[in-house]
């Protein structure tokens, strides 16, 4: 696993060699790789565990977003934005750390940086995302981790809102929005496939989710 770095980036995390997460990855590259359809690669594959195709899909979209955020953490202009500022039309995310705290106003470009450092927090937490395949097989069975994986999916969300509402434009400049759509798109089609997010979640971004949507439903009736 990696860590952010202390420059505020954020640094893909790896599956380790032998383990049932990388397993997965790899049958998900594969799929890709052959030509398969992004509907293909988000079904559950044959005689393997729910709970673990959505954790190794947690990491592989969080490399995702990080990746992404790479190209504009830099930018002077994250820092023009207030507490409050930056989120989709109509809305506004607060940042909590736990249940416990309260949570606070943020403005978008921190809630980015806050999410992913979260993310990475408990991804490289061994009690959480155990690397070992028996204590994989223990945790992913368990209601704190499907509670835990629901949580990082539904801000995982929130981010690409964040990044479609405020910054779009500029990863439209430098050539990557294509790459931002595919990565959406993937993300969509397997939080539909698995129903990881509530319709509360999706109505800020119902412009962009609906079409999506559209699309996996007719490639899952094989249109």
């Amino acid at each position: 696993m990696s860590r952010p770095s202390s420059g505020g980036t954020f640094q893909p995390m790896r599956h380790r060699s032998g383990t049932m997460r990388d397993r997965l990855h790899s049958y998900t590259k594969r799929t890709l790789g052959a030509g398969g359809s992004i509907h293909q690669a988000v079904a559950l594959p044959p005689n393997e565990s729910c709970a673990g195709w959505v954790a190794v899909h947690a990491i592989d979209f969080y490399n995702d977003i990080c990746l992404i955020w790479q190209v504009m953490a830099s930018d002077p202009y994250l820092t023009s934005f207030r507490a409050g500022e930056g989120f989709p039309s109509g809305v506004e995310y607060r940042w909590s750390s736990s249940p416990e705290e309260q949570a606070v106003s943020v403005s978008a470009p921190q809630y980015i940086e806050m999410v992913l450092q979260w993310i990475a927090e408990q991804i490289n937490d061994q009690q959480k995302f155990p690397e070992d395949e028996e204590d994989e097989k223990r945790v992913y069975s368990t209601p704190q981790f499907a509670a835990l994986c629901g949580q990082i999916f539904r801000r995982l969300f929130r981010v690409y809102g964040i990044i479609y509402s405020s910054f779009f434009g500029t990863l439209e400049a430098l050539d990557m929005a294509p790459h931002l759509n595919t990565c959406f798109k993937h993300f969509l089609f397997f939080c539909t496939e698995f129903a990881l997010l509530p319709e509360r979640e999706v109505e800020p971004l119902e412009v962009l989710v609906k079409p999506i949507r559209k699309q996996y439903f007719a490639a899952r009736q094989g249109k």
